[in-house]
């Protein structure tokens, strides 16, 4: 109820504020709602909307899996950090939609194209939390699974990465409205469908409340993602939310 309440809100006030509304760029949110069904038709909706989210899950994919591969190299080993750091400081500095130019040059303009941008954007939040959470690692839990013999492999998935996870998790979120802007950037520059395709054609068409629908799918989209992210968080940290519910409840 929480989680709706709050969207319910804004719809309703955008409603009465843009009732009665003239201005040509700003129709009121009855006329978009009404221009809704008939441009998001289920033929629209797999031309342009299924291959937006692909791109972003294979983007997004791409970016965790490297994200946290290179994140717990860094993290773990010293050295390779001390070397790496001054490189990342300066790689993620540079804002992404500045390299669609120059991926364009060397991967072209369909869908790998796509995939590299939103992947170039979203592997810094979730390399660099990765970094931070496996840097974060007890050194007493650490030294404990050593005394144990957990080492190789059983070390890394059951302290250092349940260790980080919490933190990775949260690159990951960072990493998610990231690429869901960068999606619609990447679909800007010469595509032939997509949701940014889609609306920056209504724009320069002038089919304004459409160029409005377009955006409201995005909306909706954010949100649904938004949602099953949380459902996934809560899944995986089950024993981390636990534990902090515990802890808030011990005197």
């Amino acid at each position: 109820m929480f989680v709706v309440a709050l969207p319910a809100l804004l719809v309703v006030g955008w409603w009465f504020a843009s009732d009665g509304s003239t201005n040509v760029y700003g129709p009121p949110l009855r006329t978009i709602l009404e221009t809704f069904p008939d441009v998001w038709t289920g033929e629209r909706l797999r031309a342009d909307l299924v291959p937006s989210v692909l791109r972003l899950t294979a983007g997004y994919a791409t970016a965790a899996v490297t994200g946290v591969a290179l994140g717990t190299v860094i993290g773990v080993y010293r050295h390779v950090r001390a070397v790496c750091e001054p490189v990342l400081e300066f790689l993620r500095a540079v804002p992404p939609p500045v390299l669609v130019p120059v991926i364009m040059l060397f991967a072209g303009i369909g869908d790998t194209m796509k995939i590299l941008v939103i992947a170039s954007g979203c592997v810094w939040p979730v390399l660099l939390n990765t970094v931070e959470g496996v840097r974060a690692v007890d050194p007493v839990m650490a030294e404990t699974a050593r005394s144990y013999g957990i080492t190789g492999v059983a070390r890394l998935r059951n302290v250092v990465l349940r260790s980080a996870s919490p933190q990775i998790f949260a690159g990951l979120r960072q990493a998610l409205s990231i690429g869901i802007i960068l999606m619609v950037i990447s679909e800007m520059f010469a595509a032939s469908n997509g949701l940014g395709y889609t609306i920056v054609q209504f724009q320069r068409g002038f089919a304004i409340p459409d160029m409005w629908t377009g955006i409201l799918v995005l909306g909706l989209l954010g949100f649904v993602l938004s949602v099953v992210f949380q459902v996934v968080e809560r899944r995986v940290l089950g024993w981390y939310h636990g534990l902090r519910a515990s802890s808030r409840r011990s005197p």
